[in-house]
């Protein structure tokens, strides 16, 4: 069976974003700007069940 590598450049993507929007968000934090902190946060929350599904849908763990 011939694997795809597409889920995987997906989860790093999205590893990636996470990476940012975390540093980003301590970037807001320290200079008090609570609401891009808030924004951040929130885009932080939503790409762990978007990883999540990436990994359900993608990776086979039954190969």
């Amino acid at each position: 069976m011939k694997r795809s590598y597409v889920p995987v450049g997906l989860l790093l993507a999205v590893l990636m974003l996470n990476i940012i929007f975390t540093q980003w968000m301590v970037h807001q934090y320290f200079y008090q700007h609570y609401t891009n902190t808030i924004i951040a946060a929130v885009i932080n929350v939503v790409l762990f069940p978007a990883a999540f599904l990436i990994y359900k849908r993608g990776v086979n763990i039954h190969d």
